[in-house]
């Protein structure tokens, strides 16, 4: 238990953090789903009703840990920080059915904290971007579990795939050039209905791949099958990996906007 004191003059909120908790429990004898299906959950005590951010770590589906962004510590909201299982030792869509595993675990669990499970937003930075995008534009994932995918305060997606990932493309055998769009692809689930979708990606001439251009079409797309709540930013100068830190701030501004018209009613 680790305990975080925000700089206030007074009334100083306190939070905590909990970490590796099991969000899958159909897993049992599964030791490596047991080492990886793990979330920590960092709250402010003792606050009733605040917004959370189920955050998924980058690395390509290959690589990556659960941390707690620094941007959004002491902010008045909770982080639920997510591990997933990786490629090779699973195959997709194994770590989409994590993702969609760890939402729906914050659904059912966030309030015995105190946040408002009406008040979540899903977010991460590129492989993490790619699967809440998944989750929340394909309706079937959580689904699964129980749960409504419209339901989400928004998707925030920095600089994710929009088509197949590259790395479910390797294990197919396709090379990370070749753009597919298929089932697997957030592209493919474009619908008007969809919850708040932020896509926000570096510069387009320094973005990995054409992200860019991927999640300009993505932007367009839903606005044509009416989406009437999709934004896109362009973070000129910052590159795939450099743009993380400056979109923490647009995701908090989305954030603190519900809280702001939630108290207003």
């Amino acid at each position: 238990m680790y305990t975080a004191h925000a700089q206030q003059t007074t009334n100083p909120v306190v939070y905590q953090l909990i970490e590796n908790m099991g969000y899958r429990t159909e897993n049992k004898g599964d030791a490596y789903a047991a080492e990886r299906c793990v979330l920590d959950v960092y709250y402010p005590e003792n606050t009733k009703g605040y917004a959370t951010v189920v955050w998924f770590h980058g690395g390509g589906i290959t690589g990556g840990e659960k941390f707690i962004p620094q941007e959004l510590k002491e902010k008045g909201i909770a982080v639920v920080a997510v591990n997933y299982r990786l490629s090779p030792k699973v195959k997709a869509p194994a770590y989409i059915d994590d993702a969609a595993a760890a939402i729906a675990w914050t659904f059912k669990h966030i309030g015995e904290y105190g946040g408002d499970p009406n008040k979540i937003f899903v977010s991460g930075h590129s492989a993490g971007g790619y699967l809440v995008a998944m989750v929340g534009l394909d309706k079937s994932w959580l689904q699964r579990y129980g749960q409504d995918a419209d339901r989400l305060a928004g998707i925030i997606d920095f600089s994710g795939h929009a088509i197949t990932h590259m790395t479910v493309r390797a294990e197919r055998g396709i090379k990370d050039t070749q753009p597919i769009v298929d089932e697997l692809a957030p592209l493919y689930h474009v619908r008007s209905d969809a919850p708040l979708l932020v896509l926000i990606t570096g510069g387009r001439e320094i973005e990995m791949l054409g992200r860019y251009e991927e999640n300009a079409y993505f932007y367009r797309m839903m606005k044509v099958a009416g989406h009437q709540d999709v934004h896109l930013y362009e973070l000129d100068g910052f590159d795939h990996g450099a743009m993380a830190a400056p979109a923490f701030h647009i995701l908090l501004h989305y954030v603190n906007e519900l809280t702001k018209n939630t108290t207003r009613d």
